[in-house]
């Protein structure tokens, strides 16, 4: 029971810390898609389409036995965040710029016209109207990020799903392994 609870906890903490990232990376890298700046806006272009087009396993094996060794970080925990924040964070900022691009262009014509500076028109204008927009895809992409935390198990991160192949490999209690995993 202690091993469950313990590894739904590193869950919940690698889903609640990698969410909070990833929206921050995925805000960043869609304004950054919208910039003016070509050299900006062709990185942000890059890394949202190397990184959507990659399954989420080859990211985290590359990142954690390729970048992380070789620059020496062995915190399992951090290398997992890190990963899923990247992850989600590719397609927290295509869920971020396709609302931005839903306002209409009279809305932006109006800011303009009553003079509004850029800030104050994303702040004001465009942020209120794309929020609606994007909390349904947002909220879906969360939930992703819960599930997408089991392949973690691979670097041998003591969350939820690796604590129940642990349990099934002591017990061989195969439906008393994955059925709290299941529910949880």
């Amino acid at each position: 029971r202690y091993a469950f609870w313990q590894g739904w906890l590193l869950t919940v903490l690698l889903s609640v810390v990698s969410l909070v990232l990833s929206t921050l990376i995925g805000l960043i890298a869609a304004l950054a898609r919208r910039s003016s700046a070509l050299i900006i806006r062709y990185v942000s272009i890059a890394y949202i389409e190397c990184v959507r087009g990659m399954p989420l396993l080859v990211l985290i094996l590359v990142l954690f036995y390729v970048v992380a060794n070789a620059i020496g970080v062995q915190d399992r925990l951090l290398v997992g965040v890190v990963v899923l924040s990247l992850f989600a964070g590719a397609y927290i900022a295509e869920i971020i710029r396709s609302g931005i691009e839903s306002v209409g262009a009279s809305q932006l014509e109006s800011a303009r016209a009553i003079g509004l500076t850029g800030g104050q028109t994303y702040r004001y204008v465009i942020f209120p109207q794309a929020l609606r927009q994007i909390l349904p895809p947002l909220a879906g992409q969360f939930a992703s990020i819960i599930k997408d935390s089991s392949l973690l198990s691979i670097i041998g991160l003591a969350e939820f799903t690796y604590t129940a192949q642990q349990v099934n490999s002591a017990t061989y209690s195969t439906l008393e392994s994955y059925l709290p995993l299941a529910v949880g």
